[in-house]
């Protein structure tokens, strides 16, 4: 069995940098424009250019989203941007629309094309037909079962890869074209500046009464009709891998340094268990489930891999997240006092207690002993986000190990 690609999101340089860190085999990024995560920080040229230096060194790959749904209006900027993208090189481009699919193969026909999940690849013609074309990937639909992903693979040809989602958010309407956002704010959803309607409160009004707002019960558990469990499909490693897919993609382009480590080091780990032996995955099984739990999320599912959801795929009494740890900061460099160099992310005090994150799948618990900042005073707590400092702890922290800290709830 050929082992499957892990694809990490990345929304900014120093995000990219840590899912490299942490086990990506490739990161998909997205520039300032003609991606669907407008809100992300997103790249600008330069920093594209040192993202995919860094990835390559490390033996990863990029790819880079060019995945609106365009306008007439966008299609000059989208010329401009596909020669750009041609002078950095990127592994691959993600597209959804057959007029930018069109302009990239004339630009920039040197580099693959994947196509978006936004294209609705719902059946193995589509994806021979994509093939023809000249892509040389295809994201299937969100709404595919496993049993549908195994029959396109065995219909189309070898060479034509898969790439699926095995974890993180799931949106509400079809292959994530929604048009709630454009509606209730005028900010498009396909133009990348959804506002996620699906996540508020809603209520009923009668129409002979105006301002009586009557609420929406599911179940007589509240009112949250549209919002959806997050994907996580962990402990279902194998049957994706049996299913034939090339690729398994984590969502989030708008997440922290400390959702990326944590979901590319529990999803890496598992891979590479299950391709050392089966006995193994099955075995950390519940290290799997409790870290990959340890990053922002609301409560999981297995979304359409098992047959289509039933109620039980919704939470109908909040939008809130699960939150149970703190980023605190990235290790930058170990000072010769064995300090640990961080840019401060959240507040935290001397005497606390912290867990280190590494790379390799260890976490080590440990006491702020001490913190100074760079002008060298000693300070008892942390309260400014961005700050550098340099914190003594009882226990060895490493360049590129996070500091995180259990959430008080």
């Amino acid at each position: 069995m050929k082992k499957p690609e892990l694809l990490i999101p990345a929304g900014s340089l120093e995000v990219l940098k840590t899912a490299v860190i942490f086990g990506a085999d490739a990161v998909y990024i997205g520039g300032g424009a003609f991606g669907l995560r407008a809100k992300a920080k997103n790249f600008s040229k330069e920093e594209m250019e040192e993202g995919i230096s860094f990835a390559h060194e490390h033996g990863a790959k990029v790819h880079v989203t060019v995945n609106i749904l365009a306008h007439n209006g966008d299609l000059a900027g989208v010329g401009e941007y596909l020669k750009e993208l041609k002078e950095l090189k990127p592994d691959a481009l993600i597209i959804a629309d057959p007029g930018i699919f069109t302009m990239a193969r004339e630009i920039c026909p040197e580099i693959d094309i994947h196509i978006s999940t936004q294209a609705n690849n719902t059946n193995y013609e589509t994806f021979r037909f994509w093939q023809r074309l000249g892509a040389k990937r295809v994201v299937s639909a969100r709404e595919l079962s496993l049993a549908e992903i195994k029959e396109i693979r065995e219909k189309i040809p070898e060479n034509l890869e898969i790439e699926s989602f095995i974890h993180g958010a799931m949106c509400i309407s079809y292959s994530g074209r929604c048009l709630l956002s454009s509606y209730f704010t005028g900010r498009d959803a396909n133009q990348g500046a959804c506002t996620h309607p699906c996540r508020w409160k809603y209520a009923l009004v009668e129409e002979k009464r105006p301002g009586e707002y009557l609420p929406v019960y599911e179940n007589e558990r509240g009112t949250y009709i549209f919002n959806s469990k997050d994907l996580c499909m962990i402990e279902h490693i194998p049957e994706m891998v049996e299913a034939g897919i090339d690729s398994f993609k984590i969502e989030g382009r708008m997440k922290t340094a400390l959702y990326v480590a944590t979901v590319a080091r529990v999803y890496r780990r598992a891979i590479d268990d299950y391709f050392e032996s089966e006995e193994k995955y099955r075995k950390n099984l519940g290290w799997y489930r409790e870290e990959a739990a340890k990053c922002t999320h609301r409560h999981f599912t297995t979304g359409f891999y098992f047959g289509k959801p039933d109620e039980e795929m919704q939470i109908y009494d909040s939008s809130t997240y699960v939150n149970e740890y703190i980023y605190l900061g990235t290790v930058e460099a170990v000072d010769g006092e064995g300090r640990a160099k961080i840019r401060q992310k959240n507040k935290f005090c001397v005497g606390g207690r912290i867990e280190i994150m590494k790379p390799d799948g260890r976490n080590a618990e440990a006491e702020v002993l001490a913190l100074v900042t760079e002008e060298g005073e000693s300070v008892e707590s942390a309260p400014h986000a961005g700050q550098v400092l340099f914190v003594r702890l009882s226990a060895e922290a490493e360049k590129n190990d996070i500091l995180r800290v259990k959430a008080i709830n």
